[in-house]
């Protein structure tokens, strides 16, 4: 009897899981369906998954970025310093060189001509010195004995006409010639007096003929140094930049023909947004980035900052110093700088995205607090280029909605990270 049952039992339940395996599918989909749907049910609950960023520690560092180029601290004005025309171009732009070479050649006939007729002159006036010292001062000097020695006489002779004449044996007519000749002989000897006088040292024939000598010196010197203005030459070592001269051009004085940049100092020439002008201070270092070679960053420290403002661009000159440029760096290549202006070491951080009115001075951020978005009013310090330190608002850990979401306050949330 218990046997019968059991059976009976046996074939009613086996049409059961046939029946349930024919219709599999069936079945699946309406497990899935229950379960999607209770998943709609957990998320309308939890809300929207949004991305969010958490606030970390970390070191942070403020830089201000600008572009300029590279310049040395001043350039050289070549010109000619006469009126003349090329006769040759020894150098080329971007070319090295060093003080005292030649760097363009005038053509210099009539300058050398001057020269040569400066040459004759001082040659005149140094033969007019030696005839003075050598001719006419003996020979002045030897008329002067002459004529002192004829004096002697002429005052003897006088002397014995005088005494003849008191005593009646010589007539007044031959004192007088006496006399006469006495006279005569005294004026000559004052005439040669002179002339040896102004054959000397300090006497006017000397001091014309000395003052001759120096004028024709003065235009040898002269007739010299223009024709040294027929060569010019490089003034210091340097690069060339700027070449515009060219063989058989006609330069006048003046006019600058190369333009030179010295060899040594090396600095770079920034406009810096006004905005970024309390930020800056002198000594700040900096890493600077040639745009042809951006992955190679050299230091650079702030030298020098425009007390002025360019009013039509809102910016400041600031120029930097390079202590030690590569070689690579050309002169009005184009650099990017980033000027450290200020660090924080430890700090709370927060991607700058998340961070609303930013700028201004109540910025906030949209954080997620027991699963509902949050307004908080945040305070920020230092900023850097894609980070900002939180100063107040936030602890370690919060997770917070990027700005450009559109989540709005109180709504359910759930993070997920970038």
């Amino acid at each position: 009897m218990t046997d019968t049952l059991a059976h009976r039992v046996r074939l009613r339940a086996a049409p059961i899981p046939a029946a349930l395996w024919s219709r599999k599918w069936l079945v699946l989909l309406a497990v899935l369906a229950v379960g999607f749907g209770g998943w709609q049910v957990v998320r309308l609950l939890m809300g929207p998954a949004v991305m969010v960023d958490q606030v970390k520690r970390g070191d942070l560092i403020e830089t201000v970025v600008a572009s300029g180029h590279v310049e040395t601290p001043f350039r050289v004005e070549i010109g000619s310093q006469i009126t003349g025309t090329v006769d040759e171009v020894s150098v080329k732009e971007g070319q090295h060189v060093t003080k005292g070479q030649i760097l363009v050649t005038l053509e210099a006939r009539e300058l050398k001509g001057a020269v040569f007729q400066a040459q004759g002159g001082v040659s005149q006036a140094e033969a007019r010195m030696r005839q003075l010292g050598e001719l006419t001062l003996p020979s002045a000097r030897q008329t002067l004995k002459e004529t002192q020695a004829t004096s002697l006489n002429a005052q003897q002779s006088y002397d014995r006409t005088s005494d003849l004449e008191r005593k009646g044996f010589a007539t007044h007519v031959a004192l007088d010639e006496a006399r006469k000749n006495l006279d005569v002989a005294r004026t000559q000897v004052r005439t040669s007096e002179l002339q040896v006088y102004t054959a000397n040292s300090g006497g006017s024939d000397y001091v014309m003929g000395q003052t001759q000598l120096s004028q024709a010196r003065g235009n040898l010197d002269t007739a010299v140094s223009r024709l040294g203005y027929a060569t010019i030459l490089a003034p210091r070592d340097g690069i060339l930049i700027t070449r515009s001269v060219e063989r058989g051009t006609v330069v006048q004085a003046g006019k600058a023909l190369l333009v030179l940049a010295p060899a040594g100092e090396t600095q770079l020439v920034l406009q810096i947004d006004e905005r970024n002008l309390g930020k800056i201070a002198l000594g700040q270092a900096a890493l600077a980035s040639a745009d042809a070679y951006p992955d190679q960053r050299f230091a650079a420290a702030i030298s020098y900052i425009n007390p002025g403002i360019d009013i039509a661009r809102a910016s400041v000159e600031v120029k930097l110093s390079v202590p030690d440029p590569p070689t690579y760096l050309r002169q009005d290549m184009t650099v990017s700088v980033d000027i450290a202006v200020a660090r924080s070491d430890g700090a709370l951080v927060l991607a700058g995205r998340s961070v609303h009115d930013a700028l201004s001075d109540k910025p906030w951020v949209m954080a997620i607090r027991e699963g509902r978005a949050r307004k908080l009013a945040v305070h920020l310090g230092v900023r850097g280029n894609s980070q900002i330190e939180i100063l107040d608002g936030l602890v370690e850990g919060d997770a917070v909605v990027a700005a450009s979401s559109n989540v709005v306050e109180g709504q359910r949330a759930r993070p997920a990270s970038p």
